[in-house]
């Protein structure tokens, strides 16, 4: 008998229908030869600590750290009669294709299952990117062998052991030194999480910290030919910040007297520049999280659920937990296929499907960069627009446009530098026109990038000018103004964030070590961890904000840089994508992250901090289980702080 292992009942039955397994059983999907079944997300679990021995129940720093010897798994109690399904049927299977989500989790999901049920006969991997019928019969005439897939079961192992060792060790460890601090609950430290944390922390606290510097601005308006538009005055040297602003207010008021006493500014030169902007690539799941909470308003989980339904219930997408915007080369020819279903499923954007040009080749299709998925775009089959709500269209729109875009020329514009004389002092003006829309038609009116940033306002059109001209001034303003704050995080900006974690470090050895893709967490659990640190108490909404919390900040105090740094969490994850790759082995990472647990807990304990913190306001479970504490891969490259001062060394340094 030939088994179908899938991760949720809905792609099983979509599997099932096109296998012609349409014989209902208890769990499963049968037909001639072959039976579909499906797990619940995962059915096994890691043991909790008691498992590992009675000593383990009651949490106490002297049982710390906990290293298991060998590790255990057990069915999940809520899902256990689905266990026993799959138990039975794999018993049966002559042959098995893993048939759960084509990612690292999906691998764990349906092969520790394999491992725990003692299952040694083939395998095989479908790997899908749709569930739409013709996605699925085309990768069932592909299947992979099983052995390709299997680094990505060790990756993903490697990364929820290591979880479970950060967060059983280190949350236990802090919520019992936050008791003797007074505090009443459970201090949740995650791989992740905390790094994730510490990125708000440090956000809010340049905020609190901010000191306005006040600068002086003039804006003079000109005209020629009838035309107004704005120009600036540019402070001389020695006057300005690093942003160009003047802080000399008597430089200022000498510079606004002087323009106020003189009727023209003479042109000094003119530079034209035309500008070709490629079309955006389609979207990764970050970039949609990110482009969904700035223009739609919308939580990344939310973000995640929505694309979700549109790949899962109505079909309408690929796979959406893609950590590339990049798409195969040989998808290029179904890109007929796709436009035409798109007109079906809505007729409106018929006018804009007749000026695209569907052999135009961008540079979203590149093989180099595509990696296990693609970039999320429509699929080749129709889908039932009315049945999607008003958020599930928008992001739909979202996620369309930016395919439609491939098949429309640059957007091209004309950006025009002036420069002025006026009584000695400089002026400039710049101004943008646009030469063709380009790909900009495909975006409507949630187009955020028609306007082009002159660094003086909003976007204008200038007049024809040349050098020499002169132009009458008819206005001039002096501003006085204070330098701002940043801006607290919005839950797409932390996403963005915690995917482009290596822009962020200094540091050049271990700048050209991280990659650009290299981050914190995954596509599929960036929202899951900001999701968890709202539902704990660490963070908390502030509007489209997200702030940390009086607790966020006491605990990022006290817990040693390297759980906290995000940098040295982005590079725990390119270990994972070594393992996945079959460059590393996972038992030598997992001894290095046991190794660095049980030092970095010997010393706390030896020498605990002094926690600061506030009064406990959100209910959480004290002692027994921390399973709610594991999250994905975390670490991190500290700079040199105090809490760096304890002589323990980075967990995973030497490998690179």
């Amino acid at each position: 008998m030939r088994l179908f292992l899938c991760e949720k009942p809905s792609q099983g039955r979509d599997i099932a229908r096109v296998l012609g397994a349409g014989q209902r059983g208890t769990g499963c999907c049968r037909g001639q030869g072959v039976v579909v079944t499906w797990c619940i997300g995962h059915l096994l679990e890691a043991e909790e600590p008691e498992a590992y021995g009675e000593q383990y129940k009651k949490w106490s720093l002297e049982q710390l750290p906990i290293i298991p010897p060998a590790w255990k798994m057990a069915p999940k109690h809520g899902s256990l009669a689905q266990y026993r399904v799959v138990r039975d049927l794999l018993r049966e299977a002559t042959e098995l294709v893993i048939a759960t989500d084509a990612d690292r989790e999906g691998e764990m999901i349906a092969r520790e299952l394999l491992e725990h049920c003692g299952y040694r006969r083939p395998v095989q991997r479908l790997w899908l990117s749709a569930l739409n019928d013709a996605s699925i019969r085309q990768a069932l005439g592909s299947l992979k062998p099983g052995a390709q897939t299997l680094p990505l079961y060790h990756a993903a192992l490697a990364r929820s052991r290591a979880d479970w060792l950060v967060g059983m060790n280190f949350t236990r460890l802090f919520t019992l030194l936050g008791q003797r601090s007074g505090y009443s609950g459970v201090l949740s430290v995650g791989r992740v999480q905390t790094p994730t944390l510490r990125l708000v922390v440090e956000r809010d606290r340049l905020i609190s910290g901010f000191v306005p510097v006040p600068f002086w601005a003039i804006g003079v308006m000109l005209s020629h030919d009838g035309a107004r538009f704005l120009a600036q005055w540019l402070p001389p040297e020695g006057t300005v910040d690093e942003a160009g602003r003047c802080l000399k207010v008597e430089v200022a008021n000498a510079a606004h007297a002087l323009i106020r006493s003189v009727l023209h500014a003479k042109v000094t030169s003119v530079e034209v520049e035309r500008i070709k902007q490629p079309p955006p690539l389609p979207f990764d799941l970050s970039t949609l999280q990110t482009a969904c909470s700035n223009r739609l308003g919308l939580d990344v989980q939310e973000t995640l659920d929505i694309a979700q339904a549109l790949y899962e219930t109505h079909k309408a997408t690929t796979y959406p937990r893609t950590d590339t915007g990049y798409l195969p080369s040989n998808m290029f020819a179904e890109v007929p296929a796709v436009v035409k279903a798109l007109v079906q499923t809505d007729p409106e954007i018929a006018p804009l499907v007749k000026r695209l040009d569907l052999t135009r080749r961008s540079r979203a299709w590149d093989d180099a960069k595509v990696t296990a998925h693609h970039g999320i775009i429509p699929t080749l089959e129709p889908t039932r627009f009315g049945a999607m709500n008003d958020k599930e269209r928008a992001v739909y729109a979202l996620i369309r446009s930016h395919f439609l875009a491939q098949f429309l020329p640059h957007h091209e514009f004309d950006r025009t530098t002036a420069m002025f004389e006026c009584g000695g002092e400089t002026l400039r003006a710049t101004g943008k026109r646009v030469v063709a829309p380009g790909w900009h038609l495909a975006m409507g009116a949630a187009n955020e990038a028609d306007s082009v940033d002159t660094g003086e306002g909003k976007a204008q059109n200038l007049p024809p000018l040349a050098q020499g001209a002169s132009c009458r001034i008819v206005e001039v303003e002096m501003k006085a103004l204070e330098t701002s704050p940043p801006r607290p995080y919005t839950q797409g900006e932390l996403v963005a964030d915690m995917k482009g974690i290596a822009r962020r470090v200094t540091d050049p050895q271990l700048k050209q070590k991280l990659k650009e893709t290299t981050g914190i967490g995954t596509e599929a659990t960036r929202a899951g961890i900001i999701s968890g640190l709202l539902a704990r108490g660490f963070l908390a909404k502030r509007g489209k904000s997200i702030i940390s919390t009086g607790t966020a900040s006491a605990l990022i105090d006290a817990l040693p840089a390297p759980l906290s740094d995000p940098c040295t969490t982005a590079i725990w994850e390119q270990a994972l994508d070594l393992i996945a790759t079959g460059q590393m082995e996972m038992a030598l990472f997992l001894s290095r992250q046991s190794e660095w647990v049980a030092q970095l807990v010997n010393h706390f304990r030896a020498s605990p901090p002094t926690l600061s913190l506030p009064v406990s306001t959100v209910p959480q479970r004290k002692g027994g289980s921390t399973k709610n504490t594991r999250d994905s891969v975390a670490s991190t490259k500290g700079g040199a702080s105090r809490k760096e001062k304890t002589g323990t060394r980075r967990p995973y340094s030497r490998v690179h």
